[in-house]
């Protein structure tokens, strides 16, 4: 039998490697799109990013509705490098990619009879005529996804990330010189479809070209599909509410406020989503393999291993919450032009959903464990509590309570995270309360900041 402190010593030593290359690739990515966003919003008006925000959110709640978890199955399950298995799971990938497509075309289409009937307010964005043929043509990446190689998250169930982050920056790249290259000829919001669609190609491509493993073929076992259904029945009932609590700004928003309005709640978003999404990388890609690994083989350090990969990203993002809640104003007005100015206050009140984005790596904790059901249940806890949020909260003070609904949602979701971890005997309140000292640090730190820049 392998030494235990030998396979802890290792174990750990993959994990800071990937946990190195995961933050080195995630923020080279950061700077490739703020320099296509900064780019992009020179080309483009505020309303064109509105429209590509209601057509990507359609195609994400689309691919989500559908979604069976293959990927953290693949990076779960024992079966994770059975080439049967594998086969099964992209096959049923593909197959996916083409339903989503399916349904994507369907709601482009009712959008665009719905607009033609004068059922859509024009002032809107849902009443945006080019709205239905930019979903129509965006949603082809679904397609083009489905293809994606299963050598991708047998990558990330080893923790070999440097390939994977190697190849995600050359998708991101050939996107940005794409849609530079339109944007620049055209001024027309087509550049950002063309990009979206470059960068699935590319993706796809490289999966299975530059990453070592078995080569997909067309499969479908029996025992391999009843494996991944009995996984994915959890993660599909995850996504179909956690779907429309993952996008309720935009489908609340969109239907109450101009294209102009939401464009530059689309930009705030990106800003915060840069920092939450370094740890949301980290959280899929190195906390829950590491999390697998122990469940599978030491299942007793399980709540050790658990802290010690939460207590530094608690601490980063609790900074960077107060930080953006004191500089909103100020780093907007340094990146964007006098027309995205609202998105300065937008980001202040946005920047208070990073505290609650620590709670994610406990979503990766149950779906290491193999217990999706708890994932379930706190999307379905987050898909009642933002809508009743923002509704209630666009009641109250217009897009201005609405954002502050949407921000302060996943108080209901910390609770019940903390309930779910009773149950699994992980929970630590003397790190979790130690930790909060980090947010005001960050405020005062972003406050003197604005301070000095403002004499």
């Amino acid at each position: 039998m392998p030494d235990p402190v030998v396979s802890i010593r290792g174990l750990k030593q993959r994990a800071l490697s990937a946990g190195r290359w995961s933050v080195l690739g995630f923020g080279l990515g950061q700077v490739i799109r703020l320099a296509t966003t900064l780019i992009m919003t020179r080309f483009l008006a505020p309303s064109m990013f509105g429209v590509m925000a209601i057509a990507v959110m359609v195609n994400v709640i689309a691919s989500l509705l559908t979604d069976l978890g293959i990927r953290q199955n693949i990076i779960q399950s024992r079966r994770g490098d059975d080439p049967v298995f594998l086969d099964t799971a992209w096959t049923v990938q593909i197959v996916r990619g083409l339903v989503i497509w399916a349904v994507a075309l369907a709601v482009s289409a009712t959008i665009f009879v719905a607009g033609r009937l004068g059922y859509l307010a024009g002032d809107t964005v849902y009443g945006a005529p080019i709205l239905p043929w930019v979903m129509a043509v965006s949603s082809f990446s679904v397609v083009i996804g489905g293809f994606q190689s299963t050598r991708a998250p047998v990558a990330e169930r080893a923790l070999n990330q440097k390939r994977l982050i190697q190849i995600e920056l050359v998708c991101q790249i050939s996107a940005f010189l794409a849609m530079v290259a339109i944007a620049w000829a055209t001024r027309s919001i087509w550049a950002l479809v063309v990009g979206q669609l470059v960068a699935g190609a590319a993706s796809v491509l490289l999966s299975h070209l530059a990453l070592p493993g078995h080569a997909d073929r067309l499969r479908w076992d029996p025992t391999a599909l009843k494996e991944i259904v009995a996984f994915g029945k959890w993660i599909f009932v995850s996504s179909f509410v956690g779907v429309f609590a993952l996008h309720a700004d935009r489908i609340v928003l969109g239907g109450l406020v101009s294209a102009s309005e939401l464009g530059q709640f689309a930009i705030a978003g990106t800003l915060v989503a840069a920092v939450q999404g370094v740890f949301t990388k980290l959280y899929s890609t190195v906390v829950m393999p590491v999390l697998s690994e122990t469940a599978r083989g030491d299942r007793a350090r399980l709540k050790e291993v658990f802290y010690r990969v939460r207590i530094p990203t608690d601490l980063t993002l609790l900074f960077c919450a107060g930080f953006l809640a004191a500089t909103g104003q100020l780093i907007v007005g340094i990146l964007y032009d006098h027309r995205y100015a609202e998105a300065g206050w937008m980001l202040q009140i946005l920047a208070v959903s990073l505290v609650w984005a620590r709670y994610d790596a406990t979503q990766q904790l149950y779906l290491a464990l193999g217990e999706p059901k708890f994932v379930a249940f706190l999307n379905f806890a987050r898909f009642a509590s933002v809508f009743l949020a923002l509704l209630v909260g666009f009641h109250v003070d217009g897009i201005r309570g609405a954002i502050w609904g949407f921000a302060l949602h996943q108080v209901v979701i910390a609770l019940l995270s903390y309930r779910f971890n009773a149950v699994l005997r992980i929970n630590d309140f003397a790190r979790d309360l130690g930790v909060l000292v980090a947010l005001p640090i960050g405020y005062g730190v972003g406050w003197g900041l604005e301070r000095l820049v403002a004499r």
